[in-house]
């Protein structure tokens, strides 16, 4: 057997109906569309979404309160997190990243001071509470804040 012996079983390919193509064919003229109406137009038909005319599910539903399209999201990070690094290092965005701290930075990291610190480290972050900033100076460490990049 070669590769150029392969066909498909017989009955399994069917030729496709060509549809329009004039009177003789059986499917000329409307094209098996019938006459007139939406259906029968180029591009004809409704979306999956339509209601007949009915006033939209989207539409119907009560909308509630603002959702502020400036909206300024911070990543959160704790200070009970930096005991994954190694005393005296220094820990930026792209170290929380790497060590799986953080998935990804949307506009800016903030730290928060939930839990406790033993070890000295340095850390770089666009905010960081009072508590935290205590707790870390308290571990003999220090916070330095990073400026936003303005734009984003």
């Amino acid at each position: 057997m070669k590769l150029s012996d392969l066909a498909p079983p017989p009955g399994a390919k069917k030729n496709t109906k060509r549809l329009g193509r004039g009177s003789g064919s059986g499917q000329g003229m409307t094209a098996g569309k019938g006459t007139k109406g939406q259906k029968a137009r180029s591009g004809g038909g409704t979306p999956p979404w339509f209601e007949g005319g009915q006033m939209p599910l989207q539409r119907r539903i009560p909308k509630r309160g603002f959702k502020n399209p400036f909206r300024k999201e911070y990543s959160i990070i704790n200070v009970q997190d930096m005991h994954r690094f190694p005393s005296g290092s220094e820990i930026g965005p792209i170290d929380m990243i790497g060590a799986g701290v953080l998935r990804k930075v949307t506009f800016g990291i903030k730290l928060l001071g939930n839990g406790e610190i033993t070890q000295p480290v340095t850390v770089r972050v666009h905010k960081a509470s009072a508590s935290a900033v205590q707790k870390i100076e308290a571990a003999g460490g220090k916070v330095e804040l990073i400026p936003l990049r303005e734009g984003k």
